[in-house]
């Protein structure tokens, strides 16, 4: 990771800490249901969630898994994670303040290694994936969760997520997601999706966009009202815009 951009995340999720972690969509019940329950994980299993954020992911697993770590660049965020352990009585976690590249763990450390809301901020996902199947022991599973445009409509949704996010880098459409997960050795992932809904309005008081930015943004998401270009199944209800991100879930044994 380069220093600039290790910056600019430190930049955003410093700032995005509080907000972020209370967002209604990113706490979904629903959401972290499908994501855990796809994992299969169970008593047995030992967690590693790789960018793990406010902790969100983390404690959900810990509520069916033996033992759950999560790591992350942004103290900000960890402080967030502790706060969430707290509140939902967990014992069986652990948290890491560190980079992901190289992640500073064992070979086969963990039965299960995920990663949600991540890729699209790496510079470089492929060396990311490899390290989690690296400390994935045999036997075990490798998830990314992450937003995954149509292919046609991929260039458009990510010039918006620069403008509202400046630490993003790249949304990968699914096919290559998993060509990220054949070139580190896995296998074909298994595959579900699911919709990220949000308000235009929630989205950007939750977001640090470049100042003229949030203008621009607003303009982008009013256009794909008429031909949803951003793939985020843009509409009104009332006189709110709502849009949902489109989520990929893959999951694949070691």
């Amino acid at each position: 990771m380069s220093d600039a951009h290790r910056e600019a995340i430190l930049d955003q999720f410093t700032r995005q800490a509080v907000p972020f972690a209370t967002a209604p969509s990113i706490r979904d019940e629903a959401a972290l249901r499908i994501v855990v329950d796809f994992s299969a994980a169970g008593p047995d299993d030992t967690v590693l969630d790789v960018a793990c954020g406010p902790g969100i992911l983390a404690c959900a697993f810990a509520r069916v898994a033996r033992h759950v770590t999560g790591i992350d660049l942004t103290p900000a965020m960890l402080e967030r994670a502790r706060l969430l352990q707290a509140e939902q009585g967990l014992t069986n976690l652990t948290w890491h303040h560190g980079d992901v590249l190289p992640l500073p763990f064992a070979d086969g450390e963990f039965t299960l290694v995920v990663s949600r809301f991540a890729f699209h901020h790496l510079l470089e996902p492929a060396a990311v994936l490899a390290e989690m199947r690296r400390v994935c022991a045999p036997g075990g599973t490798v998830m990314v969760i992450d937003s995954a445009p149509a292919p046609e409509k991929a260039a458009a949704f990510n010039a918006l997520e620069r403008l509202r996010d400046p630490s993003h880098t790249r949304a990968l459409p699914l096919a290559e997601h998993v060509t990220l997960f054949a070139r580190v050795g896995l296998e074909p992932p298994r595959q579900t999706f699911y919709r990220l809904p949000t308000d235009l309005d929630g989205l950007l008081a939750r977001s640090f966009p470049n100042p003229g930015d949030a203008d621009r943004i607003r303009a982008m998401v009013e256009r794909s009202l008429v031909d949803d270009g951003l793939d985020m199944a843009t509409h009104r209800v009332g006189d709110t815009i709502r849009v949902s991100y489109p989520v990929a879930v893959l999951a694949a044994r070691r």
